[in-house]
C-alpha cells in the first residue's frame, strides 16, 4: 500500500550545493569531523543556514539568525559513505569534496559467500550512533540522516565491471549480492529512523518538504542497465524494500527516466527524482501516485546563461498539465555557479506559482 506524501508548498524548490561551493563560500571543511563530531556538525549547520540566508534569503532560503540544532548529518549536502564503510571500504575525506569510498574489489568466491554484516559492529557506525545519542540526550530529539546509497551503486563498487555481464548471463550471483546489500540498507535505515525524524534528506533536500518524509533509494547507476534488465534483476529487490520502508521513493538522476517509469510504478513509489534529460510529461503520466522532483542540470547552472536556464526550466514544466505533484531541484552545484542563474530559477518558480493557479 502506498503512503502518499504531501508537499509543504505548491511547486517547492530546493538547491543543494557541492562541498566545493560550501568550502569556498562559507569556509567549511568536509573532513571527518564534519560527519562524526556533533559539535562541529551543529556549528557548520548554523553557518550553512546563515550563508544561505545571506545569498538567497529573499527567496526563502536559510535563516537570518539560526540557532544550533541536533543534526545527525548535514541537511545541506548530498552523498553518503556509510554502506561502503560497513562493507569494508576505506573512506577518504577531504576539505572540499564529498567522502569517497576507495576501491575494494571482492573475488567471486567472496561475493558468493557474502553475508550481510551487522552495521552495529562497524566502527564508523558506532561513532555515528554515539554522537547521535549524545545529541538526543542533550536536545531530546534528532533531525537529519545519512545517505545509504543504492543497491546497484554499492554492489558495483565491490563487484566491479563484471557485474553487468553477470547480470545478463549469470544473474543469480549479482542478484544475491544486491539482496544482501538491500538487507544492510534496510538495517541502517531502521536504525536512523528509530533515532531521527527523516531518512533521506541527505539524498535530496526535497525529502524535507514532504510529509511524511520518504525514504529515497539511490538509483544513480540504473541508467547503465536496460529497463528490461532492471525489471529482471532489481525490481523485485526494490519491491521488497518498499514493503519495509514506506513511504518509498526512488532517486533517478540519469537521463531518460521515462524508460524506467513503468517499472518504478510497480514498486510502488511515493516519490521519484526525475533526472535532467527525461521526458517529464511521460514520467508524470506513468507515475500517477508519485510526487516528482524534476532536476535541473548543475553543469548548465554553472556554465549556461540566465536566458538558457530560463529555457531549461520551461522545458521541464511547460509540458505538464498540472504542477500539483511537482517540485524542482538542482543538486550538487559547483563553486562559481552564477547567482544570476539561481535567482532566475527562483523568480521563474514564483511566476509559475502565480500563473498556474496557486500563489
Amino acid at each position: 500500500m502506498i503512503t502518499r506524501v504531501e508537499a509543504d508548498q505548491y511547486l517547492p524548490l530546493e538547491f543543494v550545493f557541492n562541498p566545493n561551493w560550501w568550502n569556498k563560500t562559507a569556509g567549511i571543511s568536509f573532513d571527518e569531523s564534519f560527519y562524526f563530531d556533533p559539535a562541529t556538525r551543529e556549528q557548520h549547520d548554523v553557518n550553512m543556514r546563515r550563508v544561505l540566508f545571506e545569498q538567497l534569503g529573499k527567496y526563502g532560503f536559510g535563516e537570518e539568525n539560526p540557532q544550533p540544532r541536533p543534526v545527525a548529518g548535514s541537511l545541506h549536502v548530498a552523498g553518503g559513505f556509510i554502506v561502503p564503510a560497513v562493507l569494508g571500504a576505506e573512506i577518504r575525506f577531504s576539505a572540499a569534496e564529498a567522502p569517497q569510498p576507495l576501491p575494494h574489489p571482492l573475488s567471486r568466491e567472496e561475493i558468493a559467500a557474502f553475508i550481510t554484516p551487522d552495521p552495529l559492529e562497524n566502527e564508523m557506525m558506532q561513532r555515528l550512533i554515539s554522537g547521535w545519542n549524545q545529541q538526543r540526550q542533550r536536545y531530546g530529539y534528532l533531525i537529519g540522516d545519512m545517505n545509504t546509497g543504492g543497491i546497484l551503486n554499492d554492489a558495483y563498487h565491490f563487484y566491479g565491471g563484471d557485474m553487468f555481464a553477470d547480470m545478463l548471463e549469470a544473474a543469480d550471483l549479482p542478484v544475491r549480492f544486491m539482496n544482501q546489500i538491500a538487507d544492510l540498507i534496510i538495517s541502517i535505515i531502521k536504525i536512523i529512523s528509530g533515532l531521527s525524524t527523516s531518512q533521506s534528506i541527505s539524498v535530496n533536500r526535497m525529502a524535507a518538504r514532504l510529509t511524511p518524509s520518504p525514504f529515497i533509494h539511490s538509483n544513480c547507476s540504473v541508467q547503465m542497465i536496460s529497463p528490461r534488465l532492471y525489471r529482471k534483476t532489481m525490481l523485485p529487490i526494490e519491491q521488497r524494500m518498499a514493503t519495509l520502508l514506506q513511504p518509498y521513493g526512488v532517486h533517478h538522476c540519469g537521463i531518460g527516466m521515462e524508460r524506467y517509469a513503468s517499472a518504478y510504478a510497480q514498486i510502488p513509489i511515493t516519490y521519484c527524482d526525475v533526472g535532467w534529460g527525461s521526458d517529464t510529461r511521460q514520467c508524470l503520466e506513468q507515475l500517477p501516485d508519485a510526487f516528482l522532483g524534476l532536476r535541473l542540470n548543475p553543469v548548465r547552472m554553472l556554465t549556461a546563461s540566465a536566458a538558457e536556464i530560463c529555457t531549461d526550466l520551461q522545458s521541464l514544466l511547460d509540458p505538464l498539465d498540472s504542477l500539483d505533484r511537482i517540485g524542482v531541484c538542482c543538486i550538487n552545484m559547483d563553486a562559481g555557479t552564477p547567482m544570476e542563474n539561481l535567482e532566475t530559477v527562483c523568480e521563474m518558480i514564483e511566476e509559475y506559482r502565480r500563473n498556474r493557479g496557486k500563489a
